[in-house]
Formats: C-alpha cells, sequence, structure tokens
C-alpha cells in the first residue's frame, strides 16, 4: 500500500523507510492506533499546504470549501475512505458535511481570542483518509474584522513644558490600545489644530505604536501659561474608528534640565511565584538642575494599565511586585517609566520584565459534606467527601492525598478527584470523644507544593456503659434512738457516658427478707444517693438489716448496676446508769454520772449463761457488730482496760479495809450474816470511793446466792461509814433484810 501526502497541488510519495514501516504496521494490525502512531509520524511532513480562510465572528455551519474538489479526488470518496479533520488542542473549527462532505465552520471564531495580537491567525489542520493512508496540510485563516475601536487608559494627560523648550523637542505619550490586529488595529495619532505642536506614530520594540508630541513653535508663559489639545488615535478599519483623549499643557518658568535615566530600556526577569513586595529592578535618572528642579520623582507611564503587577517608589526608584504573576497568563510584561523634576520636566525610559515558570499552584480541597458529631460503636461511617484539584498541569497535577498514620480514619479514592474519609472501625466515646484531623494533599511538581485541611470531628455518645458503684458493699453505723430523717451515709456511683446517659439515679431494692420493713427505715435521695433513717432505731429491736441499692442512667435503653448496704445499729445503752461490760468478766461501771440526790438505789438484771445455757440476754452483741466495734476504736477498748484495772485495784483495797472491820465487828453483830438452806455466805460491805466510777462515796451490802441459776443485784440506800460504837446496832439491823437471792441491800 503507498503512503503519501496530498497537497493542493498533487500528491508525492514519503522516504522509502516511512512508508515500509508505515506498511509494516498497516499489514500487521488494523486497529486505529496504528494510524494515530503514523499520524503522529507524518504531523510535519509535507511541503505545501491548502490554506482557507474565513472572516472571524460568521456564523457556525458555513460553508468553507468543496474539500473533495480541492484534494482532486472522486466524488464519494471522501466518505468510502473515512475522511477526518483534525486540529492541534482538539478543538474541531472545522467539520464535514455528512452528506457532501464540504468543509463547513463549526463554531464562531473569535480571532482575539484564539490569537491575541499575533497577525496572521492562522490555525493548521489535517485531512486523514485511510485505506490507503494519505495525509493532507491544510490552515484555516481567521480575518480580523472591525469589531474594537483604539481606547486611551485616561481620559485626560498632563504635561507641564518649560517656556524656554526648544522648538523641536520630543515628548512622548501615552498609547491607545486596539483589540484588533493588522490594518483594522491602531494606525496612527493625530493632534487638534493648534500652532504649537504636531503629533508623531511611533513603533516601538513589540510593534505597538504610541504618540510622540513635537514642539513646534516656542512656548511664552507670559502669553498662554495654559494650553488644551485633543489627542485621537484611528485604526485601518473601514469606516474607521477612533478614540480621543485630552491633553492639557501647562508652561512652565525657566527649568532647563529634564531629567535622564541612566539607560533607555532595562531587562529584568523575576519567576512567577516571587512574593508580593519583592525588588525587581531600580532604576535611576539624573537631572542637572538644581534645588527642586534637580530633585527627580519616579513614576510608571501607564499606570492605568489593567496587567500592570508592578509598582515604582517615587524616590528611590525601587520596582517592586504588587500583584502576583502568573506564566500561564503572561509571559512578559513592557513598562514604561518616568523621571519627573521639581519643576515638571521628565524624562523616560522603559522596562521589559520576563516571567520564569514555576510550580506556583497549590492543589485546592473543596469540602462537599462533613458529618460531625459521628455515632460510637459503629464501622466504616462516612465521616467526609471532598474533592481535590491543582491548576498546574502535567506533573505539577498530579495528585497525592494523606492523613495522619495515628488515627482511626481511611482516605478512600472515588470517582475522578473526590475522597471519601471514612472510620476504619468502631469509636469510643469513652476513650477519645473529638478528633482533629489533618488531610493534606500534595502535587508532584518541583518544588512540591501541599494544602492542608484541618476538621474536627466530635462522637456522639451511645448509652454503653452501666453506673459503676465505687464500693460493691457498704457498711453503716447508727446509734439508736436517732431522731427520725437521721442522714446516715451515703452511696456513690459515676457513669463514663455523657449528657443524659450518664445522669444516675438512686433507688432502694426490695428486701430479701419479706418481713423488713425496709420502706419505713431508711430512704435514699435518687439524684445524690444519700441515706437516711425515717424513724428512731432500737437495738433491742434490730441489731443490724442488709438492703440492695440501684444506680440507673437516663439513657435509652437506661443501664443499671447494684450494691449491698448493711446497716449496724449501735446500743445506746439507755436503759439503765449501769451497764455490763465487758460481758466476760461480769464488771458493771457506771454509764452516767449518779447526783447525790439521787435515788436510794438501782435494780441490776444480770443474766449469766453456765455450761453454754443461757437465759434471755437482749444486750448481746452480733458478734460482727462485737468485732467490728473493737476494730474501730482501739483507743476506747485501751481506756475501758485502764479504768477497769485501777478500779479493781481500788476496789480490793477497799474490800480489805471493809473486812478488817467487819472482823472486829463480828461479834457484835451476830445478826449480820447472809444464810440460807444451800449454804452459809459472809456479808460484804463495798465502798466504792470518789476516785471510781461513781462520783460521790458510797457503800453497798453484797449478798450471793446460789440458786436455780439465776443472780440477782440489789441496790439499796447507801449506808454511811460511821465507826463509833452505836454503828454495829444499825449494821446489825440493816443485815437481817439481806435476803438469800444473790441481792445487793
Amino acid at each position: 500500500m503507498d503512503v503519501v501526502i496530498g497537497t493542493g497541488k498533487g500528491f508525492f510519495p514519503l522516504e522509502s523507510d516511512l512508508i515500509e514501516m508505515a506498511q509494516t504496521k498497516v499489514h500487521r494490525n488494523k486497529r486505529q492506533v496504528t494510524i494515530l502512531i503514523i499520524w503522529m509520524i507524518l504531523w510535519e511532513v509535507g511541503s505545501e499546504s491548502i490554506q482557507y480562510s474565513v472572516l472571524e465572528e460568521t456564523e457556525s455551519g458555513m460553508f468553507v470549501a468543496n474539500l473533495t474538489k480541492d484534494l482532486g479526488l472522486k466524488r464519494g470518496e471522501l466518505a468510502e475512505r473515512g475522511a477526518q479533520v483534525v486540529f492541534k488542542g482538539n478543538r474541531q473549527h472545522l467539520q464535514l458535511d455528512p452528506q457532501t462532505y464540504d468543509l463547513l465552520l463549526n463554531e464562531k471564531l473569535d480571532r482575539e481570542e484564539l490569537c491575541g495580537s499575533t497577525e496572521p491567525c492562522v490555525l493548521p489542520f489535517q485531512v486523514l483518509l485511510e485505506n490507503p493512508l494519505q495525509f493532507f496540510q491544510a490552515a484555516l485563516r481567521v480575518r480580523d474584522i472591525n469589531d474594537h475601536a483604539p481606547e486611551f487608559p485616561t481620559r485626560e494627560m498632563l504635561l507641564k513644558i518649560s517656556e524656554i523648550t526648544t522648538p523641536g523637542k520630543l515628548f512622548p505619550l501615552k498609547m491607545a490600545q486596539d483589540l484588533d490586529a493588522g490594518s483594522n488595529g491602531l494606525q496612527s495619532y493625530i493632534i487638534s489644530s493648534n500652532p504649537h505642536f504636531h503629533v508623531l506614530t511611533r513603533i516601538r520594540s513589540d510593534g505597538r505604536k504610541f504618540p510622540e508630541l513635537v514642539l513646534d513653535k516656542a512656548l511664552d508663559r507670559e502669553e498662554q501659561p495654559e494650553l488644551r489639545l485633543t489627542l485621537t488615535a484611528l485604526d485601518g478599519g473601514s469606516p474607521p474608528r477612533s478614540g480621543t483623549t485630552e491633553i492639557q499643557i501647562l508652561v512652565l518658568d525657566i527649568n532647563d534640565n529634564a531629567p535622564e535615566f541612566a539607560q533607555e530600556q532595562y531587562e529584568a526577569q523575576i519567576p512567577e511565584n516571587n512574593s508580593l513586595g519583592s525588588l525587581i529592578i531600580t532604576v535611576s535618572a539624573r537631572d542637572l538642575d538644581a534645588g527642586s528642579f534637580g530633585e527627580v520623582s519616579y513614576a510608571l507611564f501607564q499606570v492605568d494599565d489593567i496587567n500592570q503587577p508592578f509598582e515604582i517608589n517615587a524616590i528611590t526608584g525601587e520596582i517592586r511586585l504588587r500583584k502576583t504573576l502568573d506564566f500561564e497568563e503572561f509571559q512578559s510584561y513592557h513598562v514604561d517609566i518616568e523621571a519627573t523634576d521639581g519643576g515638571g520636566l521628565s524624562g523616560k525610559c522603559s522596562l521589559v520584565i520576563k516571567v520564569l515558570d514555576v510550580n506556583d499552584n497549590t492543589p485546592e480541597l473543596t469540602m462537599s459534606s462533613l458529618t460531625s458529631p459521628i455515632p460510637e460503636n459503629l464501622p466504616d461511617i462516612i465521616v467526609a467527601v471532598f474533592s481535590v484539584s491543582d491548576a498546574d498541569s502535567g506533573q505539577n497535577q498530579q495528585i497525592v492525598c494523606s492523613i495522619d498514620d495515628n488515627l482511626p480514619f481511611l482516605l478512600r479514592p472515588s470517582v475522578e478527584n473526590f475522597y471519601t474519609l471514612v472510620t476504619e472501625g468502631a469509636l469510643d466515646r469513652e476513650s477519645q470523644a473529638e478528633y482533629n484531623i489533618t488531610i493534606t494533599v500534595t502535587d508532584l511538581g518541583t518544588p512540591r507544593l501541599k494544602t492542608q485541611h484541618n476538621i474536627t470531628v466530635t462522637v456522639s455518645d451511645v448509652n454503653d456503659n452501666a453506673p459503676a458503684f465505687s464500693q460493691t458493699t457498704y457498711t453503716l453505723r447508727v446509734r439508736e434512738n436517732n431522731s427520725p430523717a437521721l442522714h446516715i451515709g451515703s452511696v456513690s456511683a459515676t457513669d463514663r457516658d455523657s449528657g443524659a446517659n450518664a445522669q444516675v439515679t438512686y433507688s432502694l431494692l426490695p428486701p430479701a427478707d419479706p418481713q423488713l420493713p425496709l420502706a419505713s427505715l431508711v430512704s435514699i435521695n435518687a439524684d445524690n444517693g444519700q441515706l437516711f433513717a425515717l424513724r428512731s432505731l432500737d437495738y433491742e429491736a434490730l441489731q443490724a438489716f442488709e438492703f440492695g441499692v440501684r444506680a440507673a442512667d437516663r439513657g435509652s435503653p437506661a443501664l443499671s448496676s447494684q450494691a449491698r448496704v448493711r446497716v449496724l445499729v449501735l446500743d445506746d445503752n439507755d436503759n439503765a446508769p449501769f451497764v455490763l461490760y465487758p460481758p466476760q468478766n461480769g464488771s458493771a461501771p457506771c454509764t452516767e454520772l449518779v447526783p447525790r440526790a439521787a435515788e436510794a438505789g438501782y435494780l441490776v438484771t444480770k443474766v449469766v449463761a453456765v455450761d453454754g445455757d443461757s437465759g434471755q440476754n437482749p444486750y448481746l452483741p452480733l458478734p460482727e457488730v462485737a468485732a467490728v466495734e473493737a476494730r474501730a476504736d482501739p483507743l476506747t477498748v485501751y481506756l475501758v482496760v485502764a479504768l477497769a484495772s485501777v478500779s479493781s485495784l481500788f476496789l480490793f483495797s477497799v474490800l480489805v479495809f471493809v473486812a478488817v472491820r467487819l472482823c472486829r465487828r463480828s461479834r457484835a453483830a451476830s445478826a449480820g450474816r447472809c444464810s440460807g438452806p444451800e449454804g452459809h455466805f459472809p456479808g460484804h460491805l463495798v465502798d466504792v470511793s470518789g476516785a471510781g466510777t461513781l462520783s460521790q462515796s458510797y457503800q453497798y451490802e453484797v449478798c450471793l446466792r446460789g440458786g436455780s441459776g439465776t443472780s440477782e443485784f440489789k441496790f439499796l440506800k447507801p449506808i454511811f461509814p460511821n465507826f463509833v460504837g452505836e454503828a454495829a446496832g444499825r449494821d446489825a439491823e440493816e443485815n437481817a433484810n439481806f435476803t438469800n437471792n444473790f441481792g445487793f441491800t
């Protein structure tokens, strides 16, 4: 198969090696990709091309050419061989009529948009045929129409010219701009009729035309201190379009030296990512005049140019960046600089700034949705959906997205540039209630640029923790005869959840013993767990009791836990001024102060257990109560033991003293004996001094009698000791009342 390139004048063969390669690939594989590879190889090959032209702004669908005729092909051959029109950049400005295969305009074209100021505006394209493969070079020229008028940057210009300025002096003026090109672009400047000036049209290095005012006749400030002229810019259209501005000329008095720059043109380069305010270059001008006429100030000449991203220091001449540069938008700038002295004279220079391309566009992250708070205990929750983009191209546009590794979240790529942020597993609010997540988006340019986006995700509470008591069992002690509504203790439970899920409510559980009237004994504060005794407790009736308490949160569903409370009722010993303590040795100390005016005697009943057989003893404490009390107050035990020892020693001394006295009076008091059917026991007088348990000195007569297993103490009126002779008779009389029942009289 012959592979040829078509032109407007005929066809000619390619180089032999290209033909051989193309034939080999075509015979090996008929796929479209082979055709495209060959087309890319042949892109620049060809000697001549067909050129068509259309006017800009022509409506789409307009007939451009008979392609079959221009290529010298048979009718219908374009359709049979699958003709295609291909432009660079994949923009289809032309199309083939599906019926006639004539070349038609596919869209309305704007020359200024496609080519800017470049003239001519030529858009190359190719016509590709198959079976056999043929490749035709062609071009579409977009011709300009005069759809833009010249426009000056300002409506008024101000010139200050010295009256001694000689004729022929040139004064550069601000130029107009015309977006059209060629003959439709700006062509010339004219000025209104006047006797002093005419205007010249100049062309600068970049091809743009600017006006210069020429002084024809010397000025006289005294004759005319001010002039006003109209400057007009004309393009070459038919009819021509124009723009105007007014020139105000002030005539100055004797300043004969204008500032002059060291160079007529400066050049500088700057990377597009330079920071605002960075120094680009410093220009310098000098004025030979003295005083204020020699002081120079700087200014940008085209300050109203919308593409002017620079500023100049009026005193130093430093030119700095005031607006961010973008290489993709502008590759260079042409700046005019003016230096003016104190008398109003000025000089001018040019500055060409080239912009250097860098990777200056950071990736962007756009958050589409964010869910916060998220519930705990649920896996794979979608937290956020976002997209990423980069305004750069090529390698600088490729993006990598990441988050910190130590977070329980994952980034999952979605369609195109979208990502989803999901939980890696179930979260626990009690372990961590809030997460600060930084999403980092990095491009692969040089240097690499990145963007970070911070989001805060809170975890909402689920009622997954029951209240926990500080103790599983609480032991409380209450003295009997307490006042009603007495605060006897508290229970406490905490919940690790938050909000209503952590609010704890306390309540009493039904007692295990249905006979226990718990509801009338204690109550609990539902809010703080404080326990109160509802009535006065009686140790003789109830020594201890237990009940359960429940702590429940207010979540849904509510969770709860339980604890046990043991209440020990402590004996207040309020039945008599004497108590048997400790019960093992039978001592009976006084529990309260007995005044001298008290009753003559007290009856104390003692229940004695013999060989494990015990009588009724309502005061016998529970073993655990005694153990708890012994552990709870060791100081009291030590004091009681010490007091008992001292009292016993004192009592023993008194008994010895009384025994000696009684022996001396035994003959005289023959009736003062205690006898009974079971044996003979002597009487004893016990003298308890004020140093003992009682606060006053009393004497008691003690008589012990063995009987049926019971013992009884009887306390009679106090006997005041009297050691004179008449006391013996009274003692004998009192001893006659001694009964054989283990009583004291």
